[in-house]
């Protein structure tokens, strides 16, 4: 589930990307809950305002934890966007669901579900999947998610690699769009009012033909 604002990339002003340590998750949690506090789904998933930050922040940070170790977790200086990667097939969350139920509370039922219905929009081809994307509302529309992007896929496309992700928002979409995703099926619809989860995929491009002659 992934959210980016982007504007004029200038990456040389935005500074390098950094990979995260256990030591940057609770910053890097942070983040993407503050990026994803008003998304459609997340106010579905926790529908009481004032227990959603905590709840937000406590199931996020299972994936960001759990990507330090297993995947990798990427963020620009001061915190100010973030993009965690999986690989696909990997290992799973030990002890993922009392993990949940401890973080979510009464609201676990619900995570469950958007669990479920992701899980079963997720390709089978293996592939680098992008679970969270986000920017700091602060720093959105500076190109920072593009940024983040255009790092990763260098890396991706060095490996042929595929990447998957589901789009958080129909703005969504269009940035990952002009990064090369496509949509690889129907809209992820759950039983909240609003925008739904856009699966959507990206072959790996080939490595650059130099010139012949």
């Amino acid at each position: 589930m992934t959210l980016s604002h982007t504007g004029p990339e200038t990456p040389a002003a935005i500074g390098p990307v950094l990979t995260a340590t256990e030591e940057d998750a609770a910053a890097v949690t942070g983040t993407i809950a503050a990026a994803f506090a008003d998304l459609d789904v997340c106010r579905w998933l926790c529908d009481d305002p004032p227990s959603r930050p905590a709840v937000l922040s406590g199931q996020l940070g299972i994936t960001v934890r759990h990507a330090v170790r297993h995947g990798t977790v990427e963020y620009l200086p001061g915190y100010r966007a973030a993009a965690v990667w999986l690989p696909c097939p990997g290992p799973d969350v030990p002890g993922y669901d009392a993990l949940l139920t401890e973080v979510t509370g009464r609201w676990a039922p619900r995570y469950r579900l958007l669990d479920e219905a992701m899980l079963a929009a997720r390709p089978s081809p293996p592939h680098a999947y992008l679970p969270l994307l986000a920017v700091h509302p602060a720093h959105q529309g500076e190109g920072l998610g593009s940024v983040l992007l255009a790092h990763r896929h260098a890396a991706l496309d060095a490996t042929g690699t595929p990447a998957f992700l589901e789009a958080a928002s129909a703005r969504s979409r269009r940035l990952y769009l002009r990064h090369g995703y496509l949509d690889c099926g129907p809209p992820i619809v759950l039983p909240y009012r609003g925008e739904p989860l856009y699966p959507m995929w990206r072959e790996a491009l080939p490595p650059a033909q130099p010139p012949s002659g």
